[in-house]
């Protein structure tokens, strides 16, 4: 069962997708990126978005965690519609409710492993931010990594920080856009274990991005996305809803 924060209601789904169109201006004209996409989310599931490079799954993610603003449509998380915040309200529901992995992992690269993971807890004044960041890059196991900058980790070091960041505040939303696509494959495996691992312990809701079917297989349900549309859902996944 997904805990949600008081911010978000717990008796809607976790996200709600609604004619997301997204077009931007090029050289040629416009061009559309996402055409009425129209998905949802239960809370607490698991979900991946896949697609070939440049169908937008990425620009979907961004969508749904407030990062990018559609063209027309909308996103609802926990029932509350986040482009009729403004963009303050917005980074304020992200800092409560989404933890956010990036492909390229995202470090400060001028704070320790320590303080990029206390970073969100000190923005929203948990006392407790050093000892949780702690007790988290523990889990994730770079407890001997604490004080080491962002330069002197390994790929797969950087994004375990990565991943106690986004899980460090207990966020009822996770996503994340290719986790893996800038590591090997042993240590992208190890990162992903730990990711599934620790949003089962949390009772999050993930989406991820990938175009790794392996990955995609991990998820409840996996939904495509071809030329800006959502075109399927993979037949042994759940259904929509």
């Amino acid at each position: 069962m997904s805990v949600l924060s008081t911010n978000l209601s717990t008796n809607s789904p976790a996200i709600e997708a609604i004619g997301l169109c997204k077009r931007v201006a090029d050289s040629s004209g416009e061009l559309t990126i996402l055409q009425e996409v129209d998905f949802t989310v239960p809370a607490g599931s698991t979900l991946a978005i896949v697609g070939a490079s440049g169908s937008g799954k990425s620009t979907l993610l961004g969508l749904l965690a407030g990062l990018d603003t559609p063209s027309s449509g909308t996103v609802k998380l926990g029932g509350v519609d986040i482009f009729a915040l403004d963009e303050d309200g917005r980074a304020k529901l992200r800092m409560s409710e989404l933890g956010f992995v990036f492909q390229s992992f995202q470090l400060l690269v001028h704070l320790t492993a320590l303080e990029n993971v206390m970073l969100p807890l000190e923005l929203r004044g948990d006392v407790d931010a050093r000892a949780k960041a702690q007790a988290m890059l523990a889990r994730v196991g770079l407890s001997s990594r604490l004080q080491h900058y962002p330069k002197y980790l390994s790929g797969g070091e950087q994004q375990r920080v990565a991943l106690a960041r986004a899980f460090v505040s207990e966020p009822p939303l996770l996503f994340a856009d290719e986790p893996t696509g800038s590591l090997d494959a042993a240590t992208g495996e190890s990162v992903i274990k730990l990711m599934f691992a620790l949003n089962r312990e949390r009772g999050s809701t993930l989406v991820l991005v990938t175009h790794d079917t392996a990955i995609a297989a991990l998820c409840e349900r996996t939904i495509t996305i071809a030329a800006g549309r959502l075109l399927t859902e993979s037949a042994d996944s759940k259904p929509l809803v």
